[in-house]
């Protein structure tokens, strides 16, 4: 059966070239054609399946580039939404370790606040009654003294006169200590004390402004020759801090009545340097100042003083709970202790100090701005 040139033209797609070549010689050659224009036949059907084998390679290779280059894409997007996924994750996995560590802490605080309580109450009782008895002993003494020294016969030297006096020291003693430890009691009773704890927005610019003179003006109150300039730098652009009041409230008034108590510490040693004459010496300045900004995400409060400053040596003991370096009857040691649970623990912050001796000292409240906050200063700046 004769095969059609068509059906030829087909068939060549499948042999190799010199089967294409033998297979034209024997048909155009049982047909008549001459040699050279059997040659020249198959050499053209030859060339165009060279050219067709490469076209049919390039688009292969071009498919075969599209879809690599297709699946490179979709990689890419698929790797960065993986990405994406783990980061919100693991910020997810933080927020709620961080929240599942401050209920914890606030549980622990709670139940230490509630043994502390109930201990500092049983201390008060009893101590009440030490520095009730001591304070009429005193004065019982007193009489007693008065009246010995009043009595017309010669008895001020004798042994039984020295023991009233001693006596008498004694329970002055007794009742300064008493009034010491009821001090401390009441500090316990103060930073084991629950209160408020619900968050409200709070105008910082404002408290730290109503903290500053209330503190000076009680200061002054105590100290009746003391003097201090004292100045404020406020960032009026501050959203509103979402936390406690009354707790922020007391760690600033904390802060800021240790740098009074620090810079009056400072004059009375200058003049005792220097004299009291101002003629003579260069006068020293207390000075107070109290400044606010919002540093990226956080809300920084600056509280500093040109006192005697901190010494190195103690400067990790200030935020233990008792200690002090006021003079016995001064201080009780849990201000800083607490000011740095309620900024830490209670507000996810941080309070930092830096000092210098016989220069001063500067206290840094650093408290996270969430969201939140930033919405309200938002609303408040652009109400709708």
């Amino acid at each position: 059966m004769a095969i059609s040139y068509y059906a030829q033209i087909d068939l060549i797609g499948f042999l190799p070239q010199y089967a294409v070549f033998n297979y034209f010689k024997t048909i155009y050659g049982a047909l008549g054609f001459g040699a050279l224009e059997t040659i020249a036949f198959s050499l053209a059907l030859a060339s165009k399946y060279n050219l067709l084998q490469r076209d049919v390679a390039r688009i292969t290779f071009e498919k075969e580039q599209e879809k690599q280059a297709m699946l490179a894409t979709q990689n890419e997007i698929l790797e960065k939404q993986v990405s994406e996924r783990t980061l919100e994750l693991s910020e997810s996995i933080e927020n709620l370790r961080a929240t599942q560590a401050q209920l914890i802490q606030a549980e622990k605080m709670a139940s230490l606040g509630e043994l502390t309580s109930g201990i500092a109450h049983e201390i008060q009782n009893p101590l009440n009654f030490v520095n009730n008895f001591s304070e009429i002993n005193v004065e019982l003494l007193e009489d007693l003294e008065a009246h010995w020294i009043n009595q017309s016969s010669p008895g001020n030297g004798t042994p039984e006169f020295e023991i009233l006096k001693n006596l008498k020291k004694n329970t002055e003693k007794i009742n300064h200590h008493g009034k010491r430890v009821d001090s401390i009691v009441k500090g316990m009773l103060q930073h084991s004390r629950q209160g408020n704890s619900i968050k409200e927005f709070i105008d910082i610019n404002a408290l730290c402004d109503e903290c500053l003179r209330l503190a000076y003006h009680s200061f002054r109150a105590k100290e009746k020759s003391f003097n201090a300039t004292f100045e404020t730098h406020f960032d009026q652009e501050l959203p509103k801090l979402k936390g406690i009041p009354q707790d922020i409230g007391r760690v600033i008034l904390n802060i800021i009545n240790n740098a009074f108590y620090a810079v009056n510490e400072m004059k009375k040693i200058t003049t005792a340097i220097s004299g009291p004459d101002p003629a003579t010496s260069t006068p020293y300045q207390p000075k107070i100042k109290v400044s606010t900004k919002k540093e990226q995400q956080n809300l920084v409060i600056l509280i500093s003083d040109n006192g005697k400053g901190i010494s190195n040596k103690i400067m990790d003991k200030i935020f233990q709970p008792f200690f002090t370096t006021k003079p016995t009857g001064e201080g009780t040691g849990l201000g800083l202790s607490l000011s740095y649970d309620i900024i830490t623990k209670a507000h996810n912050g941080k309070i930092t100090v830096t000092s210098t001796e016989g220069k001063g000292t500067e206290f840094q409240i650093i408290i996270p701005i969430v969201e939140e906050e930033l919405i309200y200063k938002n609303l408040a700046v652009n109400p709708s």
